[in-house]
């Protein structure tokens, strides 16, 4: 068996690392060909050193150069480049297969773009990448030979309980309804009183999932599934109204899809990304992935209820964007990073999160995307009125 080329865009991130893990365990099979990180340049080094991949791909020139002489002296061959342009070539690259998109935020738009448009089996984890730029991200992915795989939990689900030949449409398929499931977070039953006064670590402290430090912020406030829904729409031909949230504590059941005939289907398993990753590192076959298996007399229960837009406004505002469309995702994406960063910094409270996002959203109008510049233009201009907010409240 020819042994497929992998580049992991993120590579010391979560998603990244539980990649690897799953590379790991079939090296018949797969074979990392590249590897990337912003900051981490000590973990970097030693999944160079593990692995052996013949690119790693990191910030600026500086870092470049002293991880290249560090590797060097290391004996490794592994070539290191810098910045947007290096991840670009890692993600388009010839020899390349299979490209896992896992950096967080508007930086892993371009790379993304990269790997569509040059025809990779592209395993999708960037959520912003839909969310900034879903017109101009299908189009690019009609027009090449590029195969999508989602790897969010929630997507990967949905994906697994479509019937293949979903993009006919959902009405042609017979889907009434994507049933989006949401942990609820760390703050799903905290008083609403205290939340102005929640820190960053306890809005990190998620009670599944293992994830970086600003997913755990967009889980607490679930931006994270307001981000989902947009990419939702973008992924299996939805409008906004056809997808419905629905909170399930247990993170056991990680999305459903609602038929016309009164059929649910569900995807169930342990919360571990490990499943979705080797589920489209694989499709349509299925490879171990190391998750135990799903012990149903143990969990006992499942729990759902309805998201309280009171407590998550941010929920509320990613689907009034949804709904607007043109660069309204784009600048929602883009305040919420700035905000989300603040509040890591201490520099806001939990619930002023929101009250960011809302001033930029009223404050500039969305437009047409027709084009990427267009996208990253209003990101931008989000980014700019969310500083002067910053400024204006003396943050």
């Amino acid at each position: 068996m020819t042994r497929l080329q992998v580049t992991v865009l993120g590579a010391t991130g979560s998603i990244g690392l539980s990649t690897l893990d799953v590379v790991s365990r079939h090296a018949d099979r797969y074979s990392l060909f590249a590897v990337t990180a912003f900051s981490r340049m000590t973990e970097l080094e030693a999944l160079c050193l593990t692995h052996r991949p013949q690119f790693a791909v990191v910030a600026d020139e500086a870092q470049a150069g002293a991880l290249q002489v560090r590797l060097a002296e290391a004996g490794l061959a592994t070539r290191v480049l810098f910045g947007d342009g290096g991840l670009c070539e890692v993600a388009a690259h010839p020899e390349v297969d299979v490209v896992m998109a896992a950096i967080v935020g508007a930086a892993g738009l371009r790379p993304t773009l990269s790997a569509v448009q040059a025809g990779k089996r592209v395993l999708l984890a960037n959520k912003e990448a839909l969310v900034m730029s879903g017109a101009l991200f299908m189009q690019a992915l009609e027009q090449s030979s590029a195969v999508l795989l989602p790897i969010d939990s929630e997507h990967n689900a949905i994906f697994q309980c479509l019937p293949s030949d979903y993009a006919r449409g959902m009405a042609e398929v017979g889907v009434r309804r994507i049933l989006l499931t949401a942990s609820g977070g760390p703050f799903r039953q905290t008083p609403l009183a205290e939340l102005a006064q929640v820190t960053p670590e306890q809005a990190c402290a998620h009670p599944n999932w293992s994830m970086g430090r600003k997913i755990s912020v967009d889980s607490a406030s679930m931006m994270n599934k307001g981000l989902e829904l947009i990419e939702a729409c973008w992924l299996f031909g939805a409008r906004p109204e056809q997808v419905e949230v629905v909170v399930h504590p247990q993170s056991v059941i990680h999305s459903m899809v609602d038929y016309v005939d009164g059929s649910v289907l569900a995807q169930l398993g342990n919360p571990d990304m490990r499943t979705p990753i080797a589920h489209a590192l694989a499709w349509p076959e299925r490879i171990d992935s190391g998750v135990s298996a799903l012990d149903l007399l143990r969990i006992g229960q499942l729990d759902f209820q309805a998201p309280d837009e009171e407590r998550f406004p941010c929920l509320r505002l990613a689907r009034q964007a949804a709904q607007v469309g043109g660069t309204a995702p784009a600048m929602l994406n883009a305040a919420n990073e700035v905000a989300v960063e603040a509040f890591l910094q201490r520099r806001i409270r939990f619930t002023e999160i929101a009250s960011i996002i809302a001033d930029v959203l009223e404050r500039e109008a969305a437009r047409t995307a027709g084009c990427l510049e267009d996208v990253l233009m209003a990101d931008q201009q989000a980014r700019r009125l969310a500083g002067e907010w910053l400024g204006r409240h003396g943050r």
